[in-house]
């Protein structure tokens, strides 16, 4: 199930999406990451949606396999080899994304209610700060505090390794927001603000 998840997770639904729809790598525009977020700015909208769902896809299927073989395991333990696919991608020569999307893939198998809740935190966050850096790296950590009530270790464990790891993998946005130079997207509250200024 390890090796299953960790090949779901390699599948890099950004490149595959540029290269066979647009005859666009879009790892050589943007910021070079394979994501959902680069995906957007690079292709659009349409397929920055297309792979979105691949992505949390991914993370759900892989994640869902206990269930499928009937083997008591926690599901949590299971989908984190779909993450470790993801941002190391066998099929992308281990350049891959930052690991958003397909965690909260894994959040839907293991409870539905509380991947709704990861979901509004980061709408939430992302319409206040307008940056999908800020939104991803503030729900990862609001979600580590909440995964507190679940009174399962293995949750909160697995959060927190996932959001220190959310972090790392920011690190050169972390730069550029502390030099005010982050892309935004086009809404929410700060976008809104610097448009008017200008």
């Amino acid at each position: 199930m390890l090796v299953i998840a960790y090949l779901l997770g390699s599948i890099p639904s950004g490149v595959w999406i540029g290269k066979f729809f647009y005859k666009t790598d879009i790892r050589q525009f943007g910021s070079g990451n394979t994501g959902t977020t680069n995906t957007f700015r690079v292709l659009g909208k349409k397929a920055g949606f297309i792979v979105l769902l691949m992505d949390m896809l991914k993370g759900t299927l892989a994640a869902c396999q206990p269930y499928l073989f009937d083997v008591h395991i926690n599901v949590l333990l299971i989908g984190c080899a779909a993450v470790v696919g993801h941002v190391f991608p066998l099929f992308a020569h281990f350049k891959g994304g930052k690991a958003v999307a397909t965690s909260a893939g894994i959040l839907l198998a293991y409870s539905p209610i509380f991947f709704l809740v990861a979901w509004f935190i980061f709408l939430t966050s992302l319409y206040l700060s307008s940056m999908v850096s800020v939104a991803s790296m503030v729900g990862m950590t609001l979600i580590t505090l909440l995964s507190l009530f679940f009174h399962d270790p293995i949750l909160t464990i697995i959060a927190l390794i996932l959001t220190v790891f959310v972090f790392y993998r920011h690190k050169g946005n972390l730069t550029r927001i502390r030099k005010g130079e982050e892309n935004m997207v086009p809404f929410g509250i700060v976008y809104n603000k610097k448009k008017k200024k200008k």
